[in-house]
């Protein structure tokens, strides 16, 4: 049998590669003789993806908050995914820059445009039943959202408010004390963190603060503040950060905002169901006033940072 020159030609690289590494190349064919086809289900591992859910009641809506925060941490998993190429990239190009952040914010779009299946699909009763059973247990917990936020800006603007100021010039252990989150997961009578805010530092607490310090000079705004120093950032580049902005700190809080407010706005005691997060002062971007970009937006955009969202919510709009 003769081979065709295409053939021939990548057997020769092929033998090339495996020279390079001190391997042979014939060991490496005899084991593509042997090997299996490859299916769609064990290349994605289906079996074991469709055993990951295991409700803690018999309530079956549970099934759909599993499965619907199970598939927003593999979101978020895309979107570190893509932070790490930007933050990495040498050198880093506007280019480069705007496509990875289409990318973040396609993702991020998507999911809250699907946050009404989950708010829709659920039935309130068996919610405020299930939901008990799951504290001190949070979606505040959420690790990967953190780590995004972290990427996404310097570490002062995700201080709180109130002390963003007095903590300009502090370390970045000194501001993590003061992150705007920290103050969502305290108890509103005495001011003490909760047993979901607790155990939520104790998992990732050195794990911020390390990426924290290594974003100093690579995080988002400082590598737009680089490429405007340098001349090259672009409209399209400043358009995908505020974008960026929009669906981070407004749609995305606000979307659950929205979910809360038809779930738990009845009274304070239904605090614990979000396993004691304050969520009617944590969630509305109004009162946080989180900003990533705080230079790319006038002071009127930031003094009415998401009120027309709160306010249609409120008022019954979709």
């Amino acid at each position: 049998m003769q081979f065709t020159p295409d053939i021939e030609d990548r057997l020769n690289r092929l033998q090339e590669k495996y020279e390079a590494m001190g391997q042979d190349m014939v060991s490496y064919l005899d084991g593509l003789l042997h090997a299996d086809f490859l299916t769609y289900w064990d290349y994605i591992h289906l079996d074991t993806l469709l055993s990951l859910q295991n409700p803690k009641t018999p309530f079956p809506d549970e099934e759909i908050f599993i499965i619907y925060h199970q598939i927003t941490e593999l979101y978020f998993k895309l979107m570190l995914h893509e932070c790490m190429q930007i933050t990495e990239a040498q050198p880093l190009t506007a280019e480069f820059f705007t496509a990875r952040l289409k990318r973040i914010n396609r993702y991020f779009e998507a999911l809250t445009q699907s946050f009404e299946i989950m708010v829709d699909g659920m039935e309130k009763e068996q919610f405020l039943k299930f939901r008990m059973s799951l504290l001190p247990a949070s979606g505040f917990q959420s690790g990967q959202y953190r780590m995004i936020e972290i990427y996404a800006t310097n570490f002062i603007n995700l201080v709180a408010k109130d002390k963003r100021e007095e903590l300009k010039s502090a370390t970045i252990e000194e501001k993590f004390e003061y992150l705007y989150w920290k103050f969502g997961a305290t108890e509103l009578s005495t001011g003490k963190k909760t047993l979901t805010l607790k155990q939520f530092e104790k998992k990732y607490s050195k794990t911020f603060i390390e990426l924290g310090k290594a974003g100093v000079s690579h995080n988002f705004y400082a590598l737009y503040q680089q490429l405007k120093a340098e001349g090259n950032a672009t409209t399209d580049l400043v358009n995908e950060l505020k974008q960026l902005d929009i669906n981070v700190n407004i749609n995305w809080p606000l979307s659950h905002y929205k979910s809360a407010v038809r779930y738990l706005n009845r009274d304070p005691e239904d605090i614990k169901a979000t396993g004691g997060t304050n969520w009617q002062k944590y969630l509305p971007p109004r009162f946080q006033k989180r900003i990533f970009y705080p230079s790319l937006w006038s002071s009127d955009e930031v003094e009415n940072w998401g009120k027309a969202w709160v306010e249609k919510v409120l008022s019954g709009g979709n």
